[in-house]
């Protein structure tokens, strides 16, 4: 992949004026993905899940609204986009037998969180996988928030060894297929846990339980800290989230090149104005 060339596709980031500091809640979705991917292998459907240890939980419609989590099964175009996204993802992943994702950005508020929810939502809706989406993001934790949960355990629980994986995993109803790993609070030497061996066991694990699992990693910022960097090794692929008007072509530049050791299955272009027309 051409990633230098792919990222000065993306110059026109800088040709607006980064806007006040927004709340996750107003972070819109992507509408254009990047790059075209092939064809994917077919694969069996399989067996529908019975969830025992997994807690299940409701949540709350009004939180979702306002974290614009939306329902895959939506016919508008922001759900449309995030299917088109999924099937490339998808092809890509499944050419190269990878299961493990990690979802990153440049700096804050590029809609990297609400990117992973809402790709995680969606390819959890494609019934030939199942989907964890874990919030590593010890910086700063939303992934409970933006689905109205208080946990009792977490991620940061599990890295830290007090508590088992199993207990810190959550099903959200009516998001068939999809299971959460939400963190709890920050940590203040995040990066130094998620390149330790607990990480690596922790990842080892949640891939393992089924064959046909992916799991998404939502992380830090690469240019803000130092965390996303350290735990990168232990993924097999990564897509990077930008902002129009927000993320600098600068920035871009420098994050793909921290990542050039890592598979990038693409690029979101996030608050696009190229929004696409109805078919």
């Amino acid at each position: 992949m051409d990633r230098i060339r792919k990222a000065l596709d993306l110059a026109r980031l800088e040709r607006v004026q980064p806007p006040a500091e927004a709340l996750p809640s107003e972070q819109a979705p992507p509408q254009r993905v990047l790059p075209e991917a092939p064809p994917a292998p077919s694969q069996t459907l399989p067996s529908p899940i019975v969830y025992h240890r997994t807690r299940v939980f409701a949540p709350p419609a009004e939180v979702l609204e306002a974290n614009r989590v939306m329902n895959p099964a939506s016919t508008d175009t922001a759900a449309a986009a995030f299917r088109m996204l999924r099937t490339q993802v998808l092809q890509r992943m499944d050419s190269n037998g990878w299961r493990s994702l990690a979802i990153f950005s440049p700096g804050a508020q590029d809609g990297k969180t609400t990117t992973a929810i809402n790709l995680a939502a969606s390819l959890a809706s494609d019934r030939r996988h199942t989907v964890i989406l874990v919030d590593f993001d010890f910086k700063r934790p939303t992934l409970a928030a933006r689905f109205g949960l208080s946990p009792e355990f977490g991620g940061d629980d599990a890295l830290a060894g007090n508590a088992r994986v199993e207990d810190c995993l959550y099903h959200p109803a009516g998001f068939e297929r999809l299971v959460i790993m939400p963190a709890r609070d920050t940590l203040a030497n995040s990066s130094e846990m998620l390149a330790g061996t607990r990480a690596r066991e922790i990842v080892s694990e949640l891939r393992a339980r089924y064959a046909e699992r992916i799991v998404l990693f939502d992380l830090p910022p690469v240019l803000n800290a130092d965390d996303a960097l350290a735990f990168a090794p232990l993924i097999e692929c990564g897509l990077v989230v930008a902002a129009e008007g927000r993320t600098r072509r600068n920035d871009l530049l420098r994050t793909i090149e921290l990542l050039h050791k890592i598979p990038l299955v693409g690029t979101v272009l996030n608050r696009s104005s190229d929004a696409p027309s109805g078919y």
